[in-house]
């Protein structure tokens, strides 16, 4: 039986292109579906580079209809990625798939978590904070930002001269390194 995944990304899609090349020669868990909320992110020519069907979602259908819902249904989605996915989750889309979304969080939950906190925020806070290491939360999804149970952090050492773009770096191999094997793990 094949285990299906959408990616829901909002921009460049440099997580999502991971995911899809680490999953492209497996027998058992395929992406089904790419999904964004914006019509210009590059995420889609990465989809569709890689034969993978897309979705333009809108801020209605996503939030005040089951219209996205139907669509994940219909393609028998067992887990949906939020790689870089920057709307908060409609309480409706929680409740169709529960434990079931898994987003990446680019620091050490609940440190530098919530609302307005993702890439280089993130990692200026970090850096402001002095702190002497972070990493990466991979979390389900609940109604609060990057507040869903963890399922794994992976960490990085901060030292006392880098800076956000040399920490960003770091985050980046962790996401590309672990975030795919803890959704094969999820789907296992």
């Amino acid at each position: 039986m094949i285990k299906n995944i959408a990616i829901f990304a909002s921009g460049e899609g440099t997580n999502a292109q991971t995911i899809i090349d680490f999953f492209k020669s497996s027998k058992s868990i395929k992406i089904a579906l790419v999904v964004s909320n914006k019509s210009m992110a590059n995420v889609l020519n990465r989809a569709k580079n890689n034969q993978i069907p897309t979705l333009v979602i809108d801020k209605h259908s996503f939030c005040e209809t089951n219209e996205v819902i139907a669509v994940l249904k219909n393609a028998n989605i067992d887990l949906i990625v939020l790689a870089g996915f920057l709307w908060m989750i409609p309480e409706n889309l929680i409740n169709a798939f529960p434990n079931k979304i898994v987003n990446i969080h680019p620091a050490l939950l609940p440190k530098f978590g919530g609302k307005g906190m993702y890439g280089m925020n993130v990692h200026k806070a970090v850096i402001d904070a002095k702190e002497k290491e972070s990493g990466i939360s991979i979390h389900f999804v609940n109604e609060h930002y990057d507040e869903g149970k963890i399922i794994a952090q992976y960490k990085c050492e901060v030292k006392e001269n880098d800076t956000a773009e040399d920490l960003a770096k770091k985050i980046h191999q962790l996401e590309y390194t672990f975030f795919p094997k803890t959704i094969e793990g999820l789907l296992s």
